[in-house]
């Protein structure tokens, strides 16, 4: 079986290329970064580190590389001959892929017609949908009408930490050892995929907020009041109590909207939640708070991590979410000039002011509950 994967970046190899290895894939990675692209064809495996009190190393063979960007049209034929598609490449790369997807499409359903899975592993909502609304964009519409019968798009919940990588062997990746991939079985086409690890529901928008809203969320606690106060790493910002305290708390918070959401046992959830937070703890996987904090507009997004869960945390319950306004004011104090993101915040706030600077990226009306319940925090920690 033949796989196509989309940026060998350490998720790609260190996730999802080790999982389609497991599962009797060979695996060709298309990325734009020809070093690595060389070195998975010269070397053909790379060793994927779990790491933890104790280690144990995967060898990941049966992998080659494509420079998408050199050889798109080497790249348009594989993506035509592959019996799954994935896709790791960052939720703001997906528009950038759709073009040499659609092509590669089109050479699949000229040559072949057997049905086509394509899943985008990002840490987003609905990736899988995203993606196929940009590469329709370069379909006429009897393309799309074979697409619709033959390609589908299903969307996933992924979750494994793959912290920074230390120099050294360019293709070895360390990862934690657990990890999740959900993905929704009714937009599968065809006989679906035979992916050990995969978790296949009927419905993929509980599991995709349980996840978002928990472990997404709790690694903005560390993170932004760990730079907040000074701190290098997720594991430093993990032994501040005052942090923890937050972190407990806010999760309560996400916690109490995903059981009433979508039912799920509220025992059974607590227990999740320490498990995530136990996640955040484990020393060997520990990351640097600015990069967990990159990309801090987006994390401000009216459907992302904190503020979808704390307005529907006020619409629930009718109380304040304190704990999850106090990340919110984190996030909004957040000073990094390495981070486009965060320089564009610290302009807008420059220019606007806290308060409508956060209007305007949350996508929040004036007057709404959560902005007060913000500034509140945001005046308690500029003291």
């Amino acid at each position: 079986m033949q796989a196509v994967h989309f940026g060998a970046g350490n998720i790609g190899r260190g996730f999802i290329g080790a999982l389609l290895y497991q599962s009797g894939y060979q695996t060709l990675f298309l990325d734009v970064n020809d070093t690595v692209i060389q070195e998975l064809n010269q070397q053909r495996a790379y060793e994927v580190t779990l790491v933890g009190t104790e280690q144990e190393i995967i060898s990941v063979k049966n992998v080659s590389g494509i420079n998408s960007s050199t050889h798109p049209a080497e790249a348009a034929e594989a993506l035509g001959k592959a019996d799954l598609i994935t896709a790791a490449v960052g939720p703001n790369v997906l528009p950038h892929i759709a073009r040499l997807l659609a092509e590669g499409l089109k050479v699949r359903m000229r040559t072949r017609k057997d049905p086509v899975n394509v899943i985008a592993c990002e840490n987003m909502i609905n990736g899988s949908s995203i993606l196929k609304k940009h590469v329709y964009e370069y379909l006429n519409e009897e393309e799309k009408q074979a697409a619709e019968q033959l390609i589908g798009f299903p969307n996933a919940a992924v979750d494994r930490i793959v912290p920074d990588q230390r120099p050294g062997n360019i293709l070895g990746v360390a990862v934690e050892p657990y990890y999740e991939w959900v993905v929704e079985e009714a937009a599968i086409k065809g006989q679906k995929p035979d992916v050990a690890g995969i978790t296949y529901v009927d419905d993929l928008n509980p599991y995709i907020e349980r996840k978002l809203f928990t472990v997404n969320t709790g690694h903005t606690v560390p993170a932004y009041l760990g730079h907040y106060k000074n701190y290098s790493t997720i594991n430093e910002a993990m032994g501040d109590k005052e942090i923890d305290t937050i972190l407990q708390g806010a999760l309560a918070e996400t916690g109490e909207v995903v059981v009433r959401q979508h039912k799920f046992d509220r025992e059974e959830h607590a227990e999740y939640i320490r498990k995530i937070i136990g996640r955040f703890r484990n020393p060997y996987v520990s990351d640097y708070v600015t990069r967990v904090a990159r990309g801090p507009i987006r994390k401000l997004g009216q459907n992302d991590r904190l503020i979808r869960p704390a307005s529907l945390y006020i619409q629930l319950t009718g109380k304040e979410p304190v704990h999850l306004a106090a990340v919110i004011a984190g996030v909004l104090l957040y000073e990094n000039d390495q981070d486009d993101e965060a320089r564009r915040l610290r302009e807008q706030i420059a220019e606007k002011g806290y308060e409508k600077t956060l209007q305007s990226v949350s996508g929040l009306e004036a007057g709404d509950p959560l902005i007060a319940a913000v500034m509140k925090q945001l005046d308690n920690m500029k003291r």
